[in-house]
């Protein structure tokens, strides 16, 4: 079965979504994001997804209090991202009260570096973020592809130990659109193995049921939960 993994982004402080990952298409859901997690987790919900947007635009992480108190508050099994460029990052962050750690940027520029990480923290503890357009890599706020195809790439981190990740198709995220089904059956394919966490373009229940059926073991959602276009009730069974 299929879990769903409700998602705060973090922009002063605040729950924000946006499209496209452009910081000016930005709408804030929800001021106190304590308060939000607690939300999720009365209604059942054990995993939380966290990215610090603020910290993704300095290149450090900027709301590791914010991560402490959700940590603190609830029992929740978080991963958090955004601005991680060194072990000292990584470090934090777990110590902050994080299971896992999410990294993309840093990954595809230094591979050696997150690598060791997988290596020296545990793959428990590393979750690759991997943004893709045309199953091509996204740099640079999705703004830059690269010539780095998405299975090659996986497919090197999982030599390294890599037993997670989860996969965004730029062209689908922040527009309720439905999900990129056969790129999520060709990652499936490609890696049995591998925890693979869907993310970006969900837009009702049945695109979780899409997913499930395709035999993904999660997947993120975001907007869609903040805009009503599921209500937390709705996605309990695959809390």
């Amino acid at each position: 079965m299929i879990q769903a993994i409700p998602a705060i982004d973090l922009i002063d402080g605040a729950c924000v979504r946006l499209s496209q990952g452009d910081y000016a298409q930005k709408t804030v859901y929800e001021s106190d994001p304590v308060a939000m997690a607690k939300r999720f987790e009365a209604a059942g919900f054990s995993r939380l997804h966290i990215v610090d947007l603020d910290g993704a635009k300095a290149g450090v992480p900027q709301h590791l209090e914010v991560l402490r108190a959700i940590a603190d508050q609830t029992s929740l099994v978080l991963d958090y991202g955004g601005g991680i460029k060194t072990s000292d990052n990584v470090r934090q962050i777990l110590k902050s009260g994080a299971a896992m750690v999410s990294v993309g940027s840093i990954a595809h520029k230094n591979p050696e570096l997150v690598k060791s990480w997988i290596s020296d923290f545990g793959s428990k503890s590393i979750l690759l973020a991997a943004d893709v357009r045309d199953e091509m890599i996204a740099l640079n706020a999705w703004q830059e592809a690269s010539q780095t195809s998405i299975f090659d790439y996986i497919a090197d981190y999982a030599q390294a130990g890599l037993t997670q990740f989860f996969c965004t198709d730029v062209s689908k995220d922040g527009l309720l659109q439905g999900v990129a089904e056969d790129l999520y059956r060709r990652l499936r394919e490609a890696f049995p193995a591998l925890h693979l966490v869907a993310s970006g373009g969900v837009s009702q229940l049945s695109d979780v049921t899409k997913l499930n059926t395709l035999g993904v073991d999660a997947v993120i959602i975001g907007k869609a939960i903040y805009e009503g276009r599921i209500t937390l009730e709705e996605l309990k069974v695959y809390a």
